[in-house]
């Protein structure tokens, strides 16, 4: 086979200049870059970045791979997609897309490759979704303007779970700069198990997000629900009645399987929200009856849960007994103390109530909403001065909506002064 002629080998040392050339262009709109990503996505958790210029080396070895004749040609600089490079690394799957949705939103985007997505249930590899961008205009270097940007010049933004990113690190070493891979079957099959764990994990951890996200909305929904009600008696014992609150449920079919308590839990909070309060009570005891026993936290949010199932129902007895139970198991049970104070208003033993108060206010003592309860039963009690002490607790936690001023006026006249 004939020698290949010395006019058609790349002049390495050539391509190394030109390329270090522009190391410190390439560096300044990479920063550019990474911190209009950090301006611009919004993500809980927020997101940790590895940025890198690609190596001399690596950079070489890949145009000679993939571009030789271009970097033969000599003249401009060849270029990579993957010249410049930023890893947005996510705790969780559903980080992924919202990732993704924000850079089409907000840079233009040239293409979205899905690492992975093609490889069999019996191959290894690492997984991550590849955007590769134009260089925003606010991104473009304000230094060595004299050098005019190679053509086609991209930033490549990586977006993996943590999980992803350590598999890939590892892969990356073991394979990829490798000069020998295994190839018998059960070193094969250990990095397929590994890869497979890992994959394993990042589901798991996303079905317990999941979760979560849907136990807050349940817990949202179902707190909305008793504040209303208790906001319902109060107004209506001091005059303070509005007309036009309306409560507008949002009931879906229910989603939840019966089996775990966490399930129980959600199926019973989605009962309580759809407004099915015998239904929860009974999933509540349920899962207090529950063998072995639930340890005394859990059983003080389940009581917590079913006091104020019982407390829509205008079961009060009930529902002080069940919070009293959950507070009794969880001193600290601050929220748990509150609404006892809110039934015992509601049951007219206004000083049982500024006791529960003040005992949930000693826990935690930044509670708006507990500050305007207490000074409503101080209110009720005639200690007025009490009460707008209270109220301007309340508003210095920043609680201003129009009970709090209301119930600030109605003080006021009782001092004899207008407002």
């Amino acid at each position: 086979m004939q020698a290949q002629k010395q006019s058609e080998l790349p002049n390495k040392k050539e391509i190394q200049k030109r390329y270090l050339s522009y190391e410190s262009v390439f560096t300044e709109i990479l920063s550019n870059i990474e911190r209009k990503l950090r301006q611009t996505l919004v993500l809980a958790p927020a997101p940790t970045y590895k940025s890198r210029i690609k190596s001399f080396g690596s950079y070489y070895k890949k145009i000679l791979r993939q571009k030789p004749r271009e970097a033969v040609s000599g003249g401009s600089l060849v270029t990579l997609t993957d010249m410049i490079g930023i890893r947005v690394i996510c705790a969780f799957l559903e980080n992924l897309e919202d990732v993704e949705r924000q850079l089409l939103g907000s840079f233009n985007v040239r293409e979205v490759e899905r690492k992975g997505d093609r490889q069999s249930f019996r191959e290894f590899g690492y997984e991550s979704v590849h955007v590769l961008i134009d260089i925003p205009e606010d991104c473009m270097p304000t230094e060595h303007t004299e050098l005019p940007l190679p053509e086609n010049l991209v930033c490549e933004i990586q977006i993996r779970t943590i999980l992803q990113d350590a598999w890939a690190e590892v892969e990356h070493e073991l394979i990829y700069k490798s000069e020998f891979n295994p190839f018998d079957k059960p070193l094969r099959r250990k990095l397929a198990s590994i890869n497979a764990s890992l994959s394993l994990a990042d589901t798991i951890f996303q079905e317990i997000r999941d979760y979560q996200n849907r136990l807050q909305a349940e817990l949202g929904a179902r707190r909305n629900t008793f504040y209303e009600k208790a906001d319902d008696i109060s107004e209506q014992e001091l005059g303070l009645s509005r007309t036009g609150r309306t409560t507008q449920k949002d009931v879906m079919e229910h989603p939840y399987a019966k089996g775990s308590i966490d399930d129980l839990v959600l199926s019973a909070l989605h009962e309580h929200n759809a407004g099915n309060f015998e239904s929860a009570v009974t999933i509540y005891t349920k899962i207090l009856d529950s063998k072995p026993v639930p340890p005394d936290m859990v059983q003080a949010v389940i009581l917590k849960h079913r006091g104020m199932a019982y407390f829509a129902q205008s079961k009060y007895d009930q529902a002080l007994a069940d919070f009293k139970g959950s507070v009794a198991r969880d001193p600290n049970a601050f929220r748990a103390l509150y609404y006892e104070g809110i039934v015992h208003s509601a049951k007219g033993d206004e000083r049982s109530a500024v006791d529960c108060f003040d005992r949930s206010l000693a826990i935690d003592g930044f509670q708006s909403h507990v500050y305007y309860r207490r000074a409503l039963a101080h209110y009720n009690l005639g200690d007025y001065q009490q009460a707008m002490d209270d109220v301007n607790g309340a508003m210095n936690l920043g609680l201003m909506d129009e009970d709090v001023r209301l119930l600030q006026e109605k003080i006021l006249k009782k001092f004899g002064m207008d407002v």
